[in-house]
């Protein structure tokens, strides 16, 4: 069994992209951290105490990395995306056990510890459209964020060809839903001002 852990939102620039969700939700994020295994760096929002958002760009401080950085932010694909400007690209799961799964690293980012799929090339499960999976070696930040009264309702993800998808989510337990149609990601946000849609083409 798996459950949403968090939604990833990716930025040219870690500032826009925290500009992008504080105006279409109406509450400040919370600062981060750097990610020295890729080269990136992140704000983080709670949707409750079970999941959270995360806003996510490449840190033009920090050395290239000896890898492709996660959720493709390497790719031409992906700049010329995050040029016009943030988006939903990715969601994670969380899972008790990662066993059997591959492509497995050990990562932290300050006193945070944790395990996650993540391909050689950076790639996304299904264009992000299937969640990477995550299993936390120390508390998820979503137990720790200051809550602001955001509740994710909804992801929808929607497919060309939907079978596999529904396939790769077997076993999960959440808010979501898989339809035909173009690649799209969206997310329904509760907001304090009502529902707030947040979402990519890919």
């Amino acid at each position: 069994m798996s459950t949403l852990d968090h939604l990833v939102v990716a930025a040219a620039d870690l500032d826009e992209g925290a500009r992008w969700v504080e105006d279409h939700l109406g509450v400040s994020l919370e600062a981060g951290g750097r990610h020295d295994a890729f080269g990136t760096h992140n704000r983080l929002l709670s949707l409750g105490p079970e999941s959270y958002l995360e806003v996510i760009s490449v840190d033009p401080a920090a050395p290239a990395p000896g890898r492709p950085r996660w959720f493709e932010l390497d790719t031409v694909a992906m700049r010329d995306r995050l040029a016009r400007g943030p988006a939903l690209v990715h969601w994670v799961a969380r899972v008790s056990s990662l066993a059997g799964e591959p492509d497995v690293l050990e990562l932290r980012r300050g006193v945070n510890e944790w395990a996650l799929t993540v391909a050689p090339d950076g790639r996304m499960p299904l264009g992000g459209l299937s969640p990477s999976r995550i299993l936390w070696r120390t508390p998820p930040p979503s137990t720790t964020l200051p809550d602001k009264g955001i509740r994710l309702l909804e992801l929808r993800l929607s497919s060309p060809d939907p079978g596999p998808l529904v396939k790769a989510l077997a076993g999960f337990d959440g808010p979501v839903v898989v339809e035909p149609g173009p690649y799209r990601l969206t997310a329904t946000l509760i907001t304090p001002a009502g529902p707030v849609e947040i979402g990519s083409l890919r």
